[in-house]
């Protein structure tokens, strides 16, 4: 095989027709994130209400995570959190274009940051940290606005599609200084060590293996030790971030809370316990803006029927 072929399979060809969806939804990405704010929110509404129609899967999965996750509901109110929760999330598919493909200082209006003063203290003193994050569907938004004030870097999982984890990752350059993949525990370790903070979310599921059980919305979630040691090895505190759009859909907010105390306890359940309560505490501000749409309780333990 000659350099040229090695190197053509190596490299993939973008120009390839499997690529031209994604070349689409890019360039849509691209057109959406320019037109008037208003009219963004309703074809977000839209894609929303579409979703909720015609994705099956992603609706049976959502349907069962709100029915475990909020058993105090009758059949009613939970129809309409589902419901709610497909509106935000297609609203959050036009707002990760906003984020990804327009400069995000033109944003600043938008933005009400609150306790700024626990991030500024470690960045003053040099310090690391270890920013908790949660996936809201205003997650990459949210990443984008908290840019304006402070820089890290993320953590995240690749995506399948080349040209598309691409596009992501140089979108996402300009609010993040280095994307690290989320099984690279050096590379996280070595960065807060280093004074950076470093934004992590720890709310999905991993699977058996990286996680311990530990109690999500009083359902036992395979939860990940990651945050705990990462922690442990850098001493660094953790700071949790949570971030919301606001009921005028025009503005949102985020929020540091002051960093954890006495974290990690040295027991990984205790650890994944308070974990799973900061995260549980912001979803119940605005449960309709979170991912229900992600099977969050995937593994399950041993003996025990799975839920989707």
């Amino acid at each position: 095989m000659s350099q040229d072929d090695t190197k053509t399979d190596a490299t993939p060809s973008f120009a390839h027709p499997r690529y031209w969806p994604t070349w689409l939804a890019i360039g849509l990405m691209h057109l959406i994130a320019w037109l008037p704010w208003r009219l963004k929110l309703g074809i977000g509404r839209l894609i929303g209400l579409l979703a909720l129609r015609f994705a099956k899967r992603r609706r049976h999965i959502t349907v069962t995570n709100i029915r475990l996750c909020f058993p105090e509901r009758d059949a009613d109110q939970q129809a309409a959190l589902v419901r709610e929760s497909f509106i935000a999330n297609g609203i959050g598919l036009v707002e990760t274009a906003t984020g990804w493909c327009r400069d995000h200082e033109h944003l600043r209006h938008r933005v009400v940051f609150r306790g700024q003063e626990h991030m500024a203290r470690l960045q003053a003193q040099g310090q690391g940290a270890l920013i908790l994050g949660v996936h809201f569907s205003t997650l990459d938004l949210g990443a984008a606005l908290h840019a304006l004030y402070f820089r890290a870097d993320a953590v995240q999982r690749p995506h399948d599609n080349p040209l598309f984890d691409r596009f992501m990752a140089r979108a996402r350059a300009p609010y993040f200084d280095e994307v690290l993949d989320r099984y690279d525990l050096r590379g996280v370790v070595r960065r807060i060590k280093a004074g950076q903070a470093v934004w992590y979310s720890p709310d999905q599921d991993f699977g058996r293996d990286a996680s311990v059980f530990a109690p999500f919305f009083g359902i036992e979630a395979a939860t990940v030790r990651m945050t705990a040691r990462i922690a442990r090895m850098t001493g660094a505190p953790v700071i949790p971030l949570i971030f919301h759009r606001n009921p005028d859909n025009c503005t949102y907010t985020l929020e540091y809370l002051p960093p954890l105390e006495d974290f990690p306890s040295g027991d990984d359940v205790a650890d994944a316990t308070r974990i799973n309560g900061v995260i549980e505490a912001a979803i119940r501000r605005h449960p309709e803006q979170y991912l229900w749409l992600h099977r969050r309780f995937k593994t399950r333990p041993r003996g025990e029927p799975g839920f989707y």
